[in-house]
Order: structure tokens, then C-alpha cells, then sequence
């Protein structure tokens, strides 16, 4: 029994210690989004990835996402508000779906380009509007490019076309962002969506854009945890319009 004790807490040990998840310098899997905004990466074949959005309003989002070919993925999400709380849930009308092709790979001059379509946004989701909190990127075409600067750091691209569009802006969107490496297993990333598709008079948004920081730990194999701080430009217009945290976590596994 007691072998048997400690080579579990060995196995324990070594899967904390020396296991990886997307985060820091050793990360062996690929960021797909950053906080919001999609990436280039993707889900390499053979692998399922799962992660766990929990939001202020007790909002969670789930999603299930498969690397089905080489350079390419297909997810699904699903979520609510007042999950975590008391009284009624509301859930959402719908389950997001996320499909996603790489066409360029990353070389020493070019960054990755993957195009794509996510239906899945965040936040209160108002049926009158037909539309989430945050708009869902719709279809998107992201770029990334890793250097080698102090570890790593990743810049990030994307242009998208949101289809939430009842409120009458149908604007294209644009949105940047960066991912900087401390050490083996921690990521500190930043990201700016302009909402350009998210400022008229009748959205949710003012104007200023959604400015978003976060931070990533690979605590184990495959295991990905992260704090989130939103809305730091207090762009929008209801619920509060002040910066809000939200937690992250993330599994990926070969099947």
C-alpha cells in the first residue's frame, strides 16, 4: 500500500511539475484564442481539446473542440447565465459552433493563417437582439507570428464578420493582440477589439473598443488554467460598464 501511495504521488508529482498545457515557454499545444479573439492556431489531428469559460452574471461557457484532419478542427460550445448563482438559469438559444482551416503555415518570414467560423460569443445573451454581450467573430481570417524575445513572444491579427447584426451594425471588425512567455509555463496576453461592428446607437458598445488582459499557467499535462480581466476601456453600455474577471480552463488530450 504504501508503494502504491507513493508512486501516485509521483505520478501526481511529475504531471503538475513537468506537464504542459498551452501556456509559457514549453507549451506543447497552440493557442486558438487568445481571450475573445481567434488565433491562427489550431488543433492538431488526434487531439480533443475542452475549455471552460466562467464569466461575471454566472455566465460558463463550455466547448469541446477535435483536430479532425491536419489544419483542421471542428468545436462545439454551449452556455448561460446564472449557471453559477441562484434562481433560473438561462441558457443559451443555441450551441456555438467553431470550424477552423489553417492555410499557412508559420515559417521564418510568414506569419500562420487560418481561416474560420465561430458562433459562440459571451456573455448575456439578449434575445431581443438577437445577439450576445460580446458579438460572436462569425467568420474570421487570423494571422500569428512567434519571435524569439526574452522566451517567446506571439503577435496576432484577425479580421472578422460578425452574423449578430440585428442591431443594425454590420460593420466589418478588426482586432489585435500579443502573448509574452515568462519562463516554462506562465503567458501573460493582451488583446484590442476595436468593435467596429459593436458602436452605433443601437449596440451594446460605446465606442471605445474592448481592451482585455489575461494571464495562462500550465499546471499539468494538458491542464491550462488563466485569469481574465475585461471591458478595461469600459466600452459597454449595459449591465456594468466596468472592467469585469472572468476564470479559464482548459484540458487537451490525444484521443
Amino acid at each position: 500500500m504504501k508503494k502504491f501511495l507513493n508512486l501516485t504521488f509521483v505520478l501526481i508529482f511529475t504531471t503538475v511539475v513537468w506537464g504542459q498545457g498551452t501556456a509559457g515557454g514549453n507549451a506543447k499545444y497552440e493557442y486558438r484564442s487568445l481571450i475573445d479573439l481567434p488565433t491562427a492556431g489550431i488543433l492538431e489531428k488526434g487531439f480533443v481539446g475542452t475549455t471552460l469559460n466562467v464569466m461575471p452574471a454566472g455566465v460558463v461557457i463550455a466547448k469541446l473542440e477535435v483536430g479532425v484532419f491536419n489544419n483542421f478542427s471542428f468545436g462545439l460550445s454551449f452556455g448561460g447565465s446564472n449557471v453559477i448563482g441562484t434562481g433560473a438559469i438561462t441558457w443559451y438559444r443555441l450551441p456555438g459552433v467553431n470550424v477552423r482551416a489553417r492555410i499557412l503555415d508559420e515559417t521564418e518570414t510568414y506569419p500562420a493563417l487560418t481561416i474560420g467560423f465561430d458562433s459562440q460569443g459571451k456573455g448575456t445573451y439578449f434575445s431581443n437582439l438577437n445577439r450576445y454581450e460580446i458579438k460572436s467573430p462569425g467568420f474570421f481570417a487570423a494571422a500569428s507570428k512567434n519571435f524569439k524575445f526574452l522566451g517567446y513572444l506571439s503577435l496576432h491579427a484577425v479580421v472578422n464578420y460578425s452574423l449578430e447584426r440585428k442591431d443594425g451594425d454590420k460593420d466589418l471588425n478588426f482586432g489585435v493582440g500579443a502573448e509574452k512567455t515568462i519562463g516554462g509555463k506562465i503567458s501573460l496576453i493582451a488583446e484590442y477589439d476595436f468593435a467596429i461592428n459593436d458602436n452605433n446607437a443601437a449596440a451594446l458598445g460605446s465606442g471605445n473598443g474592448y481592451l482585455n488582459f489575461g494571464v495562462r499557467w500550465s499546471v499539468g499535462q494538458g491542464f491550462t488554467v488563466g485569469v481574465d480581466l475585461r471591458n478595461l476601456l469600459e466600452n459597454k453600455k449595459i449591465n456594468s460598464n466596468k472592467a469585469d474577471r472572468g476564470i479559464f480552463v482548459e484540458y487537451i488530450k490525444a484521443i
